[in-house]
């Protein structure tokens, strides 16, 4: 019998961290070149995979979706990491001129930078979840800092790239887990050889601790997540003891 996975995915610059648990703790740490390649590796294992790119798209009007709103409610001085993603056919382009102008005609809003960084990822996790519709319920989407602060219980107050930032973040999975800390430097260790900064490993952990079992039930803002038009959940998942939103 198969051993369930449960993995936590984080996008740097064309690289997708992977680190997955089991029940029992962590297991082990892959670089993947794509969303579907890191798929294929645990589509016959993994309960649940979190990516921290954006799932469920707009395909014109209001470009803000509710998950995102609510989300930089609950941040605080962390707010401006959640940006607003591109409307569907905006992450096909791949010049930003190219983006700003379909996001434009179809939201009646400008791109950010951030949201255009983000394209391609968002494209192929669109592009994964349309040709294998089974993995629309394994593959979800999950906001680092978002998991960050269900496991703190408040907001952090520093960036993820600095050192009181990285601190921070290492007291708050140390409270989820006094193995934590090891772990992060295991997942550190196993990225050697890969472009992958410090704050991508500190994101693929967390994410996999809010995928694994324990600490809290797996939620969800809002509570009740519309869909888009092709069906898929316009949700970001958390984990905590009660709802971080009433």
């Amino acid at each position: 019998m198969v051993e369930d996975r449960y993995v936590g995915v984080a996008y740097r610059d064309g690289s997708w961290l992977a680190v997955t648990f089991t029940e029992a703790g962590y297991e082990e740490t892959t670089v993947f070149d794509g969303i579907g390649d890191c798929w294929a590796a645990y589509e016959e294992a993994a309960r649940l995979i979190l990516v921290d790119v954006p799932i469920g798209l707009v395909e014109s009007g209001d470009p803000v979706r509710r998950c995102d709103a609510l989300a930089r409610d609950l941040l605080g001085p962390r707010r401006g990491a959640v940006f607003d993603p591109p409307v569907r056919e905006a992450t096909r382009k791949r010049r930003y001129s190219a983006a700003n102008r379909v996001h434009e005609r179809k939201a009646d809003a400008a791109l950010s930078a951030a949201a255009f960084e983000r394209s391609d990822a968002i494209a192929m996790c669109d592009e994964l979840l349309a040709e294998v519709p089974e993995a629309a319920a394994v593959v979800r989407s999950a906001h680092p800092e978002l998991c960050f602060r269900a496991f703190a219980g408040a907001p952090l107050e520093h960036d993820t790239t600095t050192a009181a930032g990285y601190a921070e973040r290492m007291r708050t999975l140390a409270g989820r887990d006094r193995d934590a800390p090891p772990v992060v430097q295991r997942v550190a260790e196993a990225t050697a050889g890969h472009a992958v900064p410090v704050a991508a490993v500190l994101d693929a952990v967390v994410l996999a601790y809010t995928a694994a079992p324990g600490g809290g039930e797996l939620r969800t803002l809002p509570a009740e997540a519309p869909t888009d038009g092709s069906g898929r959940p316009m949700e970001l998942v958390y984990r905590a003891g009660a709802p971080l939103v009433g």
